[in-house]
């Protein structure tokens, strides 16, 4: 029985054997059964209906080519007569087999998505697109596309947009190593005593910067700088060309969240930390000249400028409740003079963090301005200390910077 319905669903020519009709109460079968099984009336066959049908769609012209409604009648009875199989009730193989690899590769792409904790050094990648760490586990790499809220006035990325991404590769290094704490980029061990980083200097030298749209490559990391310090070094390139956009070199120490003082490094941390420390310098020659108090003297070489009444939003303190550090560079230049912002391009900047600053602080930036510098092309250079202090006196931020006209700014070789 089972070999006939096969054959019946393969080969639907080949008619398949009558079933037996079901005898009447006398014993006797009908003389005659419809498709259905059902016992036809009398002087009617099945072959006499088709051939009736037959003729009566050769009598019934078609109009515009379609079909005559005899002919759909017919079609629909012939349809419904073919037996049902279990081989044309199964649903279209492809269609299931496509539904079923969709849904596999869906659950794939998920669990790769929650399984994203690297397993080996040369693993440490972050699927969210927080970077990746290379070079034996000792250096950091994430990039950056800047986004259209990044310009300024010239149309390219400011100073303060490339110091946030210093700002964010650190914390997002020692996130992806496995090392960040309930703190702004503190350890665990640091996290059990209060303690959290904070800058202390920090010196960058601008090559170029990078315009709406391009995506720039940043690379960090740490090293020993005393007995209790860290260095942090940053190198940023174009990632489509490889030509240096900064580097930047910076030095950390410890301070308590309690007491509010400078603190010494634990051997538990250091432990935590060492690890991961690679001798190697961004800036070969840096600037360690110590930077002294705005001259007093009013010479034609030197102007100075004041901009008072300057206070930090709430938006401008960091999860440590104090102001963030990238927020100093832009009360620094608010007391330059308009015509070094329009007409030159900040090409380094020293800073010498001195105290930290909190909610309530008002404070006061000073400039000086000297205008007898030249460069080694000869250019026309101009050289500025800066002076960040609270009014009541006490300095928060010391600062050097140097800038070159707009038309010099070109990518230097490397």
């Amino acid at each position: 029985m089972a070999g006939s319905i096969a054959a019946s669903a393969f080969f639907p020519g080949s008619p398949a054997p009558a079933p037996a009709a079901p005898k009447n109460s006398l014993g006797e079968r009908p003389a005659s059964l419809d498709v259905r099984g059902v016992a036809a009336k009398p002087g009617s066959s099945s072959g006499a209906v088709r051939a009736g049908k037959t003729r009566a769609n050769a009598a019934v012209p078609k109009v515009n080519g379609g079909k005559s409604a005899v002919a759909d009648g017919e079609h629909e009875t012939v349809h419904s007569s073919v037996p049902k199989t279990f081989y044309n009730q199964l649903p279209d193989w492809s269609m299931l087999l496509a539904a079923i690899t969709t849904i596999f590769l869906a659950a794939e792409k998920q669990w790769t998505l929650l399984d994203w904790k690297p397993k080996r050094p040369d693993m440490l990648s972050d699927t969210f697109g927080f970077g990746r760490i290379i070079h034996d586990g000792l250096m950091f790499r994430q990039n950056f596309s800047i986004r259209s809220y990044e310009i300024g006035a010239d149309r390219t990325a400011s100073i303060e947009t490339l110091m946030n991404h210093l700002q964010e590769t650190a914390l997002n290094h020692v996130k992806t190593a496995g090392l960040l704490g309930d703190g702004f980029g503190s350890t665990p061990e640091m996290s059990k005593r209060d303690l959290f980083w904070v800058v202390s200097q920090m010196q960058a030298i601008v090559e170029r910067y990078p315009c709406w749209g391009d995506t720039v490559e940043v690379d960090t990391w740490v090293g020993a700088h005393g007995k209790n310090g860290m260095r942090r070094d940053w190198h940023i390139r174009d990632s489509m060309t490889g030509h240096t956009i900064l580097k930047a070199t910076s030095k950390w120490v410890m301070m308590n969240k309690v007491t509010r003082k400078l603190a010494r490094i634990p051997d538990e941390v250091r432990t935590e930390i060492e690890p991961y420390f690679f001798e190697r310098s961004a800036i070969v020659d840096e600037d360690n000249r110590k930077l002294p108090k705005l001259p007093e003297d009013q010479s034609a070489t030197a102007a100075k400028y004041v901009r008072t009444g300057l206070t930090p939003r709430w938006a401008d303190l960091d999860i440590n409740q104090h102001v963030n550090n990238v927020k100093y560079i832009g009360w620094i230049l608010e007391s330059a003079p308009i015509s070094i912002l329009e007409n030159h391009e900040l090409a380094s900047i020293v800073l010498d963090y001195k105290r930290e600053c909190g909610r309530d602080s008002v404070l006061q930036s000073h400039t000086t301005v000297h205008t007898d510098c030249t460069s080694e092309s000869g250019e026309t250079i101009l050289n500025c200390e800066h002076l960040l202090s609270l009014v009541s006196g006490p300095t928060m931020v010391k600062a050097r910077t140097m800038w070159e006209a707009e038309e010099n700014q070109t990518p230097k070789k490397q």
